[in-house]
């Protein structure tokens, strides 16, 4: 008796208290840009990306490497000059020397062509790089699709849970149902209002982890994508260009390695001149000479100090082809999970809808009894769990097969 005395105050305590619950003030800003493409965002995304100064660096490398190949010479040249004296015989003497190294048979050629595929291996880079930021982006911009229909959806429910409450508020000051009827509801609200909390921080945490990757809090405002037709791993995947571009300079290297043979072949020119005088019985004898010489400087036997580069060279080269092979496997897997993973949520859009349908149908007729006072509260918030679950898996299905057009874009190597 005594504990039913204190149950209405004891529920008059836990409504007052719930509607002063605290609420979490953190917000990450998010700005919807109607103007903005997802293309002109992955763009704008790759210019402030980590890897730009990479990229920037290896643009650099391939036209130092292709500026060399179109020099006339194969290194830089030596000017040597000495210049002697005899005070005592008056002996002056001049020798000028310049050598200047030359390129061995194809050798200009072979660095031209490693040049050539250092240029095109920068920019294959970069175009992997950006297919790279692109599967970033579009992951980012699903899931935060994905964790505002679950507030929404929450938003929804929460609504819905104080409307019950409120009608069972009014049926218990009625007498037509017990106040423990009170507390379920009232239980219902609390457990809506903790989801709403999470699902928000939820919200916050996708946008954070978005503006980490773009650098940006604006987002498009439409960022669906036309599923592409086609059906398999081709060659111009730039994950796939951009292993091969490198496989290819490492072969230009190697061969460019191999001309270089003993070493680089030098032409000499110098120059002397000997000035003599000297006295003698009062006469002055002297003598002037000039000479100008040309040499080569052939180097040989040098194979066998090139070995360990051209052994470390094929390393490379094997390892970049290994790393090929497992590329291909990994993007065929990736291509099939994405090809199946589309086909199922196309399935289970269709199944999902249906038991929406069902559901609700079967909410409204629950609700119908509970009002005419055939079923106890705690039915009525059964089915209405059950519907509110099955309304979810729909939505959520609709944008998730909206994802899966893009994830299979990104694995096929389209860009936006």
């Amino acid at each position: 008796m005594f504990l039913l005395f204190l149950l209405p105050l004891l529920l008059t305590s836990i409504f007052a208290h719930a509607e002063n619950l605290p609420r979490v003030e953190h917000h990450d800003p998010m700005i919807v840009d109607s103007q903005l493409s997802l293309a002109q965002l992955v763009d704008s995304t790759l210019e402030k990306y980590p890897d730009s100064q990479w990229l920037d660096a290896l643009e650099n490398e391939a036209n130092a490497i292709k500026q060399r190949g179109d020099s006339w010479f194969s290194g830089s040249a030596l000017a040597f000059y000495r210049f002697q004296e005899a005070s005592s015989l008056h002996l002056h003497y001049n020798d000028a020397t310049v050598q200047v190294p030359l390129w061995n048979v194809g050798q200009r050629d072979a660095q031209q062509r490693v040049g050539d595929k250092a240029q095109v291996d920068s920019s294959m880079q970069a175009a992997a790089t950006k297919w790279r930021v692109a599967g970033l982006v579009r992951a980012a911009l699903w899931d935060i699709s994905l964790q505002e229909l679950r507030l929404q959806q929450v938003q929804l429910e929460l609504a819905t849970a104080e409307q019950l409450a409120n009608d069972v508020k009014r049926r218990v000051q009625a007498g037509d149902l017990a106040e423990t009827d009170s507390l379920l509801a009232r239980t219902e609200v609390l457990q809506k209002r903790s989801a709403q909390t999470l699902a928000e921080a939820e919200v916050m945490h996708a946008r954070k982890r978005y503006s980490s990757i773009t650098q940006s809090i604006k987002v498009p405002a439409n960022f669906q994508e036309t599923l592409t037709k086609q059906k398999e791993i081709e060659q111009t995947h730039p994950a796939l260009q951009a292993i091969n571009s490198q496989i290819e300079r490492k072969q230009a290297e190697l061969e460019a390695l191999h001309l270089v043979g003993s070493g680089q072949s030098s032409i000499v020119m110098g120059f002397n001149s000997d000035r003599y005088s000297a006295g003698k019985g009062g006469k002055e004898i002297s003598n002037n000479l000039e000479s100008l010489s040309l040499g080569v400087t052939v180097p040989f036997g040098g194979e066998k100090h090139l070995a360990p580069q051209t052994a470390a060279l094929n390393v490379e080269l094997n390892k970049l082809r290994a790393e090929r092979d497992q590329l291909f496997r990994d993007l065929e897997q990736n291509h099939h999970e994405a090809e199946h993973n589309l086909q199922v949520n196309q399935v289970e859009l269709e199944i999902s809808n249906e038991l929406k349908t069902v559901a609700e149908k079967h909410l409204k007729m629950t609700q119908l009894s509970f009002s005419v006072g055939e079923i106890d509260l705690i039915d009525l918030l059964k089915i209405q769990s059950q519907t509110q679950l099955a309304v979810l898996t729909a939505k959520e299905r609709a944008i998730t097969l909206q994802r899966d057009f893009a994830f299979y874009n990104q694995a096929v190597g389209l860009l936006p």
